[in-house]
């Protein structure tokens, strides 16, 4: 059996729940939410209205109404973009940050919309002073990601919100890598836009994320059709979620994430937090011991969400990554990770890193054999 240390990219396995729950809803559910007044429809309908309800009291959303379904992070960024911006808006954002966030930017600034990137430091790390400075010029959104997917470097996105909060400027979090790791919560962080994917540290199904909305905040739909509601109309439903749920939704996934959901609850995130920082108390401690690894990103372990991202001198990551999987049976990243200009900000740009990011499920005894592949990976070099 395969270790498996790629958890930034999506967790596997998932919880026993999970499985169960997209299953049950594949052979019991056979209605469309909302599309008919039928029991399985109805049937359908709650279990989506239960995720709902999950979600935004995972969050600390305030009205369920806002939290909207999509089908993962990187929707639920193009829909905050693009349904919010406008040909002259100036938006704030970083260099570390993911191509999910990062090429809608670029898309947007081809239609006028000014994009000003702060740079991280080396560690990865931008400070509310930097993103003060920048938006000296009047803004109008901040956005950036709570958590590296390169670094694991966890950005001071409470502080940032706040102040935007106070100056009139609105804050969209890409918590693709902290959702389920770290602790979010939209009122008190000050957050207009959650994007969030469900695959990962949510431990749902692949093919769901959530898009929290502030109560208030109006955003064009980036999709148009059959919403279940207002049918007579030619014009989109006015309230959320249905004016930017148009289509049939993910019922499975949706089921899946809320069992997710539900397990990282009753686990407690407190205990997922003690988990990753053993393992990254391993990691760390680790590869300092081997000759000839760097690892990149920042050297306090409070400030990593969860990956690791090194290198072996004098060796191709690629190669490091392939030898680790047909030699030694462990799954990791090797390359940009999607990430470019995170890359150029930590000076691995272009070939990239080795990443290991580990889940719940990962053992002391696995990370202790990746630590020893690594080792005679490098003595070989």
């Amino acid at each position: 059996m395969a270790i498996y240390l790629d958890h930034a990219a999506t967790s596997f396995p998932k919880p026993e729940p999970v499985y169960r729950a997209v299953d049950a809803a594949f052979r019991n559910v056979g209605g469309n939410p909302g599309r008919g007044g039928h029991r399985m429809t109805l049937e359908a309908g709650r279990m989506v209205l239960d995720a709902r309800e999950t979600a935004a009291a995972f969050f600390g959303v305030r009205d369920a109404a806002s939290v909207v379904f999509t089908s993962g992070a990187t929707a639920s960024i193009n829909q905050a973009l693009f349904g919010l911006l406008q040909p002259g808006d100036r938006v704030v954002t970083t260099s570390m940050e993911h191509n999910a966030l990062s090429r809608p930017l670029h898309a947007l600034e081809q239609r006028g919309v000014v994009v000003e990137r702060v740079a991280a430091g080396t560690d990865g790390r931008v400070t509310l002073e930097q993103i003060r400075a920048a938006c000296s010029t009047p803004t109008r959104l901040v956005a950036l990601s709570h958590c590296s997917n390169v670094t694991g470097t966890i950005q001071p996105i409470g502080e940032i919100g706040r102040w935007c909060r106070q100056h009139g400027i609105l804050l969209l979090v890409d918590a693709a890598q902290s959702a389920g790791v770290l602790p979010i919560n939209v009122e008190d962080d000050a957050i207009d836009l959650l994007a969030v994917a469900g695959h990962k540290g949510l431990y749902g199904p692949s093919g769901i994320g959530l898009l929290c909305v502030r109560p208030g905040l109006r955003l064009e739909p980036l999709i148009y059709g059959g919403t279940g509601a207002n049918s007579s109309e030619i014009i989109p439903p006015t309230e959320l979620p249905e004016r930017l749920e148009a289509g049939t939704p993910n019922l499975p996934g949706i089921a899946g994430l809320k069992a997710g959901l539900d397990f990282l609850s009753e686990t407690g995130l407190h205990v997922l937090a003690a988990r990753k920082q053993e393992q990254l108390q391993l990691l760390y401690a680790g590869l300092e011991k081997i000759n000839g690894t760097r690892v990149f990103g920042p050297t306090s372990l409070e400030n990593n969400g969860g990956v690791v991202s090194f290198l072996v001198e004098g060796r191709d990551p690629a190669e490091i990554g392939f030898l680790l999987d047909r030699e030694y049976g462990i799954l990791t990243r090797v390359g940009l990770h999607c990430a470019p200009e995170a890359h150029r900000t930590i000076g691995t740009f272009p070939g990239g890193t080795i990443r290991v990011s580990p889940g719940f499920f990962n053992t002391a005894e696995e990370i202790d054999l990746l630590l020893q592949a690594v080792a005679s990976l490098t003595a070989s070099s």
